[in-house]
This record gives structure tokens, sequence and C-alpha cells, in this order.
């Protein structure tokens, strides 16, 4: 790993924004001290923030990343930002409209892809959780698609599209179990395989305890707001 920059990572395995920017930095061969600290709906109530993660990421969520003296928080833009401030082996094509393609796809993925996918483990109602799987189905299936040529998400190489679409195939176990029923494609299964080779994965690769943990808190979240809505009805 490239140990030259001072970097350092605010983040937590179970947070699937932090699973893209620990996945570059590795994936790069960036070294950097990671800093364990878990999303908002993980935090225990004594858990204590770091200062300096309260003064520079203002909404208190991860990831968030330091450079130097420098912080930056939410991960597309420290994914696009890291590229700038660290000089090691890139995730974007050096051409513009190159460029231009992997960031277009990173904010496709984000809102088609990651939307429904959330929606879908924090989904209480069975027609809810299902509406989110159909959804994160078709945006799979379209994902899969843009691998036909190339085998990746946009261009002839992994990029940062591959780093925002990372936490997808990292966590489909634990989404299959919570509900996720759509069929994968050839196409899309096989582009899991690609990043299963990548330098970056094993740094983000879930263990059968972390899927299992990833499930059970939803499972439990599921059945407390259940609870509280039926003690309502």
């Amino acid at each position: 790993m490239n140990d030259v920059a001072d970097v350092a990572l605010y983040g937590h395995w179970i947070c699937p924004f932090a699973t893209r920017v620990e996945f570059a930095l590795h994936q790069r061969g960036i070294g950097h001290d990671l800093i364990d600290l878990p999303p908002s709906a993980v935090r225990g109530p004594d858990f204590v923030l770091p200062d300096e993660f309260i003064e520079h990421s203002p909404r208190l969520e991860i990831p968030m990343v330091r450079v130097g003296s420098d912080y930056l928080a939410d991960s597309i833009p420290v994914l696009e930002w890291l590229e700038d401030r660290v000089e090691a082996p890139s995730l974007l094509p050096p051409d513009d409209a190159g460029k231009a393609l992997v960031q277009e796809r990173m904010a496709w993925i984000d809102k088609h892809a990651f939307r429904p996918m959330i929606s879908m483990y924090y989904g209480v109602e069975p027609d809810d959780i299902e509406q989110a799987s159909d959804a994160l189905a078709d945006a799979l299936a379209e994902m899969g698609r843009w691998t036909t040529d190339t085998g990746w998400l946009a261009g002839t190489a992994s990029s940062l599209a591959e780093a925002v679409a990372m936490p997808i195939h990292v966590r489909m176990a634990g989404l299959q179990r919570l509900g996720f029923t759509g069929e994968l494609t050839a196409e899309w299964s096989v582009h899991g395989e690609r990043c299963r080779s990548l330098a970056g994965w094993p740094s983000v690769e879930w263990s059968t305890e972390q899927t299992d943990e990833f499930v059970g808190r939803f499972e439990a979240f599921r059945r407390k707001r259940r609870s509280q809505n039926a003690s309502r009805s």
C-alpha cells in the first residue's frame, strides 16, 4: 500500500457508504488509519463521538475521511476528492468522456439501486418490502446490461462505479434473507465474481457472522416497528 499520504477513514463495516470508501482505498493501495465509528443507528447511548468528527461531519454520519489536516464527509464526494488529493492508481478513466460516464453511473446507482436497497431492509410491511425488492432487481438488471461489452460498469476496467456498487455485492446474502426475491441476471452475477477478484474485495467482504448481525439487526428493527404499529392501532 501507498503509505505516503496521511489518510484516515471514519467508518464502520455495516455502513454501505463507508464500504464504498474502504473498498476504493484498498483498491487504489492507499494506506490509511481506520477509526471505527458506527453509523448513528448502531451507536450505543454511551458512545462518544470524536471531536473532529463533530466538527467536520455536518450530519454526524459516516463515512468521513481525513487527508492531512483536511476533512470531507459523504461517500461519493469523498471518492472523487481522494482522486484529486492522493497520488495512487486511479479509479477514473484518463479521458473526460470516460470520467463523465463513471460519474453519471455513480449517480444512477446511488439513486436507482441504493435507495430501493435501503428501503427494502428498513421496510416493515410485506408490500413495501416487495415493492423495494422489485425496484432493486430492476436496477441490478440494468447495471448488469452495462457490463455486457467490457465486464465493468463504466469503461474497460474497474472504476469508482464499482466502488459505489460494491456494498450491494457485499451484502447480497443478507438482502436475500431480508426479503430480496429478485432473480439476479447472469451479467450481474458475473460482475460480482469479477469484483470478488479485485484487490479491494478482501477489505470489505463480510464473514458469516457479519451477515448474521446485519440480518439480525433489521429483523429486530422490524419486530419493534410492527409492535409499535400494533399498539397504536
